[in-house]
């Protein structure tokens, strides 16, 4: 049953499962997506609670605005998601942003049919299976390091299967930004405190399709996210008057396994990534990405690589910004096993002002 496809993994939860809470690692704004997720570093707008909460001290105005849509898999995923950062003083700012990403209209047809054996297309029902996450986040200058900016996110975090489970957690991101001329760094940590997330199953809901598959009712589990430390730096040229260009990198170090990723090991995992953006008299922007590197197996078992590119375009005027990424996903080798490929289109909008 569909039904059963979405609460299997639940339940087989483990106390540090690998990709626990995987959807905060999507990516938001299509700037950020068009350049392959490479913001640690960069990022300056409303967009820093979720990337860099240090960077709300470079915000351009003093209240900002950020908005996102993207679908994924021809829209059967949907990702949302919502910013407002202002500063408090020249020393501080804070903002608050919110993340949904969720496949809705699933068909629960556990009741299809009837004790007589007729199909009742009126007693399928539809449900959602959707993440949510709140980031709060600040941001101070240090005294102590000039050019230095610190920035700490707590996030609460709720997850959702229908009416059948469900999971609240908790969580602390921190990050550092570092200007030295035309070169920036940062820092970020994700969940440093180790973000804790608790399931509770409604087990009523789920015995009878339980027991006619005789597999085990799900029990309530805990999953445990271990941190993951990221890694920036870049550049900005000046081409000529009208044109510059900014390179940044980006590395992702994990610690909850060995992934499929340019350097793994059992210890730690290192994932870099790439991004472009050139810019036109400070209002029209070209970008372009590269991440997520793996390793995929072809039919015959060779081995290949792949990387997946990311392109995008905007636009800037009067405080106002919009923002267009091409994100693609998937597989590209036409004899791979895990053929997928997909597209994502994804739209931003900010705003600030004064």
């Amino acid at each position: 049953m569909a039904l059963l496809a979405f609460c299997l993994p639940v339940a087989a939860q483990v106390s540090a499962p690998k990709y626990s809470n995987e959807f905060l690692n999507v990516g938001v704004g299509a700037r950020a997506i068009g350049m392959g997720n490479v913001q640690v570093a960069i990022t300056s707008d409303a967009t820093s609670g979720y990337w860099n909460p240090a960077g709300l001290l470079r915000l351009p105005d003093k209240y900002n605005i950020a908005l996102m849509h993207s679908e994924l898999f021809a829209g059967i995923a949907k990702t949302d998601f919502g910013s407002f950062a202002m500063p408090i003083d020249t020393n501080s700012a804070l903002a608050v942003s919110v993340i949904r990403l969720g496949v809705d209209d699933i068909a629960d047809t556990r009741r299809l049919q009837n004790e007589f054996g007729h199909i009742q297309y009126d007693s399928i029902k539809f449900f959602s299976v959707a993440d949510y996450a709140v980031f709060l986040s600040y941001a101070r200058r240090s005294n102590l390091i000039e050019g230095l900016m610190l920035g700490a996110s707590a996030k609460i975090i709720y997850r959702n299967v229908g009416d059948f489970a469900n999971a609240w957690g908790f969580g602390i991101d921190a990050g550092a930004q570092l200007q030295r001329g035309n070169w920036q760094f940062g820092l970020m940590a994700k969940d440093i405190t180790t973000t804790f997330t608790a399931w509770t199953h409604n087990v009523e809901e789920l015995e009878e399709a339980y027991e006619q598959t005789g597999n085990d009712l799900p029990e309530n589990t805990a999953e445990l996210t271990l941190p993951r430390i990221i890694l920036g730096a870049a550049r900005n040229f000046q081409i000529n008057d009208k044109f510059t260009a900014l390179v940044s990198a980006d590395v992702d170090l994990t610690f909850d396994g060995k992934r499929n990723v340019l350097l793994k090991s059992d210890v730690m995992s290192v994932d870099p990534h790439l991004g472009l953006e050139l810019t036109y008299a400070n209002s029209v922007f070209v970008r372009a990405g590269l991440s997520n590197y793996q390793q995929t197996t072809r039919f015959d078992g060779s081995k290949a690589s792949q990387v997946q590119p990311n392109f995008g375009v905007g636009f800037t005027s009067n405080g106002f910004n919009l923002d267009l990424a091409l994100s693609r996903m998937g597989d590209h080798e036409k004899n791979s096993i895990t053929n997928a490929n997909t597209s994502s289109v994804i739209i931003s909008l900010g705003y600030s002002f004064r």
